[in-house]
Parts: C-alpha cells; structure tokens; sequence
C-alpha cells in the first residue's frame, strides 16, 4: 500500500507537481519520451471504450466525458472528442491546459471547462459524466486519496456512464518512483482500491503491442 512507500504527504504531491513542471507540453512530453506508442495506445482505448457506447438498453451515452491527467489533451483531442459532444479536462499543470487550447485546434472548441487542480482535490460534477478517463495519473495519488476520488466520480457518472482507469501495473506490491513521484500498484491492489471506493468492475484488458521494457498496462472499466 503507498502508506508504506510515501513517507511524507505533502512532499510525495509537491514533488510531482514540481516534476511535471519541468516537462516539455508535447506528446513526447506526456509520454516520457514513448510519444511514438500514442497511436497504438489511443486505437486500442477506442476498441475498449466503444463496447459501452454500442447501441443496447445499458449503452453508455456520448454527450459529455472528462479527460483527468488530460496535460495538453492528447487523450482528449485523439480519443475523447471524436467519441462526445463536449469534454473537460483537468490537469494540476497550468502549462499544460494553456498548451492544450492550441494543440487542441478547431475541436478544442467543444473542451467545456479547463480545471486546473490535483485530482486527490477535484470533484467532478455530480451526475454529469457518461465516461470518466483516467490515465496514466492514478500513481500520483495515495490509496485513500484515489479511492475517495473514485467515490467522487461514481457521483460524477450519468446513467450507464462508466469510470475507466489505464494505467501501469507492477508485478507485485506497490513501487515509488523518486524521479517523478508516483508510485505503481499491482492488479490486486488497484482492483481493492476499485471495489474500496464502491465500484463494480465491467472489463479489464491488458495493453498490446506496447515496447517491452515498460511497465504492463491494463484498462479497467467501472461503474
């Protein structure tokens, strides 16, 4: 559990602020220098993000998505609005919303609202949401900060809206990662951390084609 790898709160969050600071706002940016993965990453998320928008009684609807840990709106631009009529996103990194309102070009105009805050202090809007997108930024937060931001999002959910997670998974335990601050948990632990903020698992997926050197990847989809 992170309670036992973060040592200090505080720091464990101003670090990683401190971090993404420094980062260039580009794909290749936001990707830590694997930008050339995107396209694999954003083909095999629609796959997965289009079995809940199928046509059937508990489809998910395609009115409005949130984009958490957007950066500059790779995830938003390239997956998000092609899918939604209107997106948000929220970042801690100002930069990266200021960068997004260029990179995101003509279709920007369909982003709602910029939220500039950590996640472990963001509340989505209450019963707004048909899917909530959160990739690559669960590390950034203690288990009980992302387990009552996963609360906040079940809330944040319109009906048959779904909750997705993609990101890297351990092999075992929970890992610190000095260099940005972050931590990577193992499948048992995230799947607790699910079910802890009261959230039923629908799909679970490991990512493909991705380089072998990296961590594994897994989606999960919940609601």
């Amino acid at each position: 559990m992170t309670s036992e790898v973060v040592e200090n709160e505080l720091e464990f969050y101003s670090k990683a602020e401190k971090y993404w600071k420094d980062v260039p706002a580009t794909v290749d940016g936001m990707l830590g220098g694997y930008g050339h993965i995107s396209s694999i990453d954003i083909n095999s998320s629609r796959k997965f993000l289009q079995r809940f928008l199928r046509d059937g009684p508990n489809r998910t609807g395609t009115t409005r998505a949130l984009d958490c840990g957007a950066g500059i709106g790779r995830i938003t631009k390239r997956l998000l609005l092609p899918l939604f009529k209107t997106v948000d996103m929220v970042d801690v990194t100002e930069d990266f919303l200021t960068k997004a309102k260029s990179y995101l070009g003509e279709e920007g105009r369909r982003v709602r609202n910029y939220f500039c805050c950590g996640l472990q202090d963001f509340s989505p809007e209450p019963n707004s949401y048909d899917v909530i997108w959160i990739q690559w930024v669960i590390g950034h937060l203690t288990d009980n900060h992302l387990s009552d931001f996963l609360k906040r999002c079940r809330a944040g959910l319109r009906p048959n809206g779904i909750v997705v997670i993609k990101d890297n998974m351990a092999q075992e335990g929970v890992i610190m990662d000095d260099v940005d601050s972050s931590v990577c948990r193992d499948l048992d632990v995230v799947r607790k951390i699910i079910r802890r903020a009261g959230l039923h698992l629908l799909a679970e997926e490991r990512q493909e084609n991705f380089p072998d050197e990296i961590y594994h990847v897994y989606t999960f989809a919940m609601r």
